[in-house]
């Protein structure tokens, strides 16, 4: 479909503007338009959707790819996202991505996910909003964004072209496999994550316990089809709706027979 440029894009996420993630998603996004990059100045990834209301918030320009316009914060993502749409950019933001995130959102990752958090930011005022994540948890050395990018691209311009529902974004997870072995892209649902957290408890020098949350990293259920885990366990890219009504709707007819 032929499309006219003339967006601006905001760029962030939560592995902080170090990253190179974060830089592939930026330059690819620049075929839509303007680019704007904020996120945090360190790794924030797993703080969820936090907001800062009781300190103030340092933003300082940093040098970007491509002349790209960049700032970093010391807030976390989903204040990157709010001081950005509040005003401190001053040009109107027609869309806001997030990622690419360095390992995956799958299942209920999302409750605890920076990245994702940044896409509810901008749900949340409005603007078409995506998260991005590359399932390379597993790789031995860093690898190479660019595959991702170019789907990231992909969903994006399909984003612009066909618009998104009110309190709805799009959760996509990348499979970290070369692109002739990514097998195409499925629309899914949350699948259900397992979880291995283990809590260590050790003594500090001055004899006092301290506690630290450890275990395994979370897995998930593949048997189950339909699902974002099954998907990219499979190869393929997957592309989970998101909304932001967690109202379990079914269950207030019953919960109205309950005698509170």
């Amino acid at each position: 479909m032929e499309r006219e440029i003339l967006m601006h894009l905001l760029v962030s996420n939560d592995d902080g503007i170090s990253a190179p993630g974060l830089m592939a998603l930026a330059r690819a996004m620049c075929e839509f338009g303007k680019v704007t990059v904020i996120a945090p100045e360190e790794n924030q990834s797993t703080n969820g959707h936090r907001k800062t209301l009781t300190k103030p918030l340092r933003i300082n320009p940093v040098r970007f790819a491509d002349n790209i316009t960049a700032y970093s914060s010391d807030g976390s993502p989903a204040d990157c996202v709010a001081v950005a749409l509040l005003g401190f950019i001053s040009e109107p933001v027609d869309l806001v991505v997030s990622g690419i995130n360095r390992g995956p959102n799958l299942g209920q990752d999302l409750t605890y996910s920076g990245t994702v958090a940044a896409a509810f930011e901008g749900t949340i005022s409005g603007k078409p909003s995506v998260a991005f994540s590359l399932d390379n948890r597993n790789a031995s050395t860093d690898v190479d964004y660019l595959v991702a990018a170019q789907i990231a691209r992909r969903v994006v311009a399909q984003v612009i072209d066909h618009g998104l529902p009110l309190l709805t974004l799009l959760n996509v997870n990348i499979p970290a496999l070369p692109e002739a072995q990514i097998r195409g892209m499925q629309i899914t649902r949350q699948g259900m994550s397992l979880y291995h957290d283990e809590l260590v408890t050790r003594i500090d020098p001055y004899g006092r316990p301290y506690y630290w949350i450890g275990g395994e990293a979370p897995t998930g259920d593949v048997s189950v089809e339909g699902t974002d885990i099954r998907a990219v366990h499979d190869g393929y890219v997957s592309v989970t709706p998101i909304h932001l009504d967690m109202t379990v709707h079914s269950l207030i007819p019953t919960l109205k027979d309950w005698e509170f």
